[in-house]
């Protein structure tokens, strides 16, 4: 069962399986979104901060690097999950992969949730959610890009970041709905509801095909034949005779041929040919600028920052934040997928630059707990700038990440690539409660300076690789003659412009006459691949 995009067959199966596998993208951001009122709760606060009068809650408090460990070691096992994801993704499959790690997931979940009044378990529980979450991190993204049809991979890989955003939602909500509860079901509900989210991903992945990509290079093709008729909505018995399967097949089969001879492995992925280490670098450096925008700050610590303004319900503030960033992520699946790439995250960040400045100078100027005004600035900037992130930054990285890398090493550089976003969110997670309470408010200009440091990051070194096949951004990334500003009108040899290439793959697909000069796409890269071997 199919529609049509752009003239083009798109399967059902191809939109189901990018929003079930994005759960993996809703159980980060549960579990990211639910600590900041976990760490306000009432029972929370006795059972593990330090009381001085023990029984009362308002002498109750977390000291920095207890506040810091609780928060962050989530982030420990993060940053192992995602280092351990390509391995388990390359041997498993990217399917049974995700299913494990949702099985280690809820082994964190049962850890943290049987705590009683030792802090250090709920913190281990944490530490080992976060093996599973990363993992599932650099799995997640890796199979959107391999299995969703060309025409609409930005889109879906964007599903990613939504479903991040959307768990953070439903985390806020759930958390003011149990926050009043007396006894400790006022947050080990909200822990334990994780494990419903690990059981949907967990075994609903299972009925969604394998990533073709994956089969091919496991000597599979059949498999990978099929595969990629389900996602194009195309029945079984016509997928080896289907002119857009076997075209895909091909240019598939072609590339996996090509690599197997130059099999990588993580050495490979620090080689200056073919661009290799550039990428890499760049998709560390991208993930790594994603943390520093200063986006977790406030999902991690937007509770105690707009209690410590003066409002006297941070909770709702966290969920108009929350709403904030899941409404526009819709508005970001768009935007990137109309503008490409890199125009967006150089306006974006900008624009969150501004409005992080104007949160840092009005926090700095005067005290916001006795001006109400500068505390409503303080909120409304923060809102812009969950606004532009959630439209730029927050899903265009992991688009970019699903996308950028050959897929030899695809694997591995993304896993190195969301581990550098994972040591980012530690460390942010772990130094913002002491640098907060030593330079409060003007750590909001540390944030701002990096992201016009990110604008000048993409401007420089990031490539445009909206409407290509994943093949054809390799090819990009290996021309020589291709610059990152220039990029976006690249095109394989046999195409004038980055359009035409468009409009000629979408006349062969509809098996209408190409125009004078335009070759098929496999082939150019079929022959231009070894040439490009040795470029850098």
């Amino acid at each position: 069962m199919a529609f049509y995009f752009h003239g083009l067959p798109i399967g059902w199966v191809a939109i189901m399986l990018a929003l079930l596998a994005s759960m993996g993208g809703f159980i980060f951001g549960y579990d990211t979104g639910q600590i900041s009122d976990i760490l306000l709760m009432d029972d929370f606060l006795l059972r593990f901060a330090t009381c001085s009068t023990p029984g009362d809650v308002s002498t109750c408090s977390f000291s920095t690097v207890r506040e810091g460990l609780i928060v962050s070691l989530l982030s420990i096992g993060t940053l192992v999950g995602a280092l351990l994801g390509a391995p388990i993704a390359d041997f498993l499959g990217r399917r049974y992969a995700m299913s494990v790690e949702c099985v280690v997931f809820t082994i964190g979940v049962i850890i943290q949730i049987t705590s009683n009044y030792v802090w250090q378990q709920f913190a281990i529980g944490r530490l080992v959610s976060g093996l599973g979450v990363g993992a599932l991190s650099a799995a997640v993204p890796m199979y959107q890009a391999e299995t969703a049809p060309s025409q609409i991979r930005g889109t879906l890989t964007a599903t990613y970041q939504l479903f991040i955003t959307f768990g953070i939602l439903v985390a806020y909500c759930i958390s003011i709905g149990t926050r009043d509860m007396s006894n400790s079901a006022s947050w080990r509900i909200v822990v334990g509801i994780g494990i419903l989210w690990a059981l949907i991903l967990g075994i609903g992945i299972l009925f969604m095909p394998e990533s073709p990509r994956w089969l091919a290079a496991h000597d599979r093709m059949e498999d990978a034949q099929f595969s990629l008729a389900r996602s194009r909505g195309i029945p079984k018995e016509e997928a080896k005779s289907h002119y857009i399967i076997t075209r895909e097949v091909e240019e598939i089969k072609s590339s996996v041929e090509y690599e197997k001879q130059i099999r990588g492995g993580w050495i490979d992925c620090f080689r200056p040919q073919n661009k290799t280490l550039y990428r890499t670098l760049l998709g560390m450096s991208l993930q790594s600028l994603q943390q520093l925008t200063g986006a977790n700050y406030f999902f991690y610590y937007g509770a105690t920052v707009f209690k410590a303004v003066g409002l006297s319900d941070s909770f709702v503030t966290q969920i108009i934040l929350g709403a904030v960033n899941f409404v526009c992520t819709f508005g970001g699946m768009y935007v990137l997928e109309r503008f490409g790439r890199r125009r967006p995250l150089i306006i974006g960040g900008i624009w969150q630059s501004v409005w992080l400045f104007v949160f840092a100078a009005a926090g700095t100027a005067v005290d916001p707990t006795t001006h109400p005004g500068v505390g409503k600035l303080m909120i409304v900037s923060a809102c812009m700038f969950i606004w532009g992130y959630a439209m730029t930054w927050a899903p265009g990285v992991w688009i970019l990440i699903g996308e950028t890398f050959p897929t030899r090493t695809r694997a591995k550089q993304g896993s190195l690539s969301t581990a550098a976003n994972w040591i980012w969110n530690f460390l942010l997670a772990f130094f913002t409660p002491f640098i907060s309470s030593a330079i409060s408010y003007r750590y909001g200009f540390v944030f701002a300076a990096c992201n016009l440091t990110g604008a000048v990051v993409v401007y420089f070194f990031l490539y445009e690789s909206s409407n290509l096949s994943l093949e054809s951004v390799n090819m990009m990334y290996t021309d020589p003659n291709c610059k990152p500003w220039t990029s976006r009108e690249w095109a394989p040899p046999g195409y004038s412009s980055r359009q035409d290439l468009i409009d000629q793959t979408r006349a062969a697909e509809a098996h209408k006459p190409l125009a004078s000069g335009a070759l098929e796409e496999g082939k150019i890269e079929a022959l231009s691949e070894p040439s490009a071997n040795g470029s850098s």
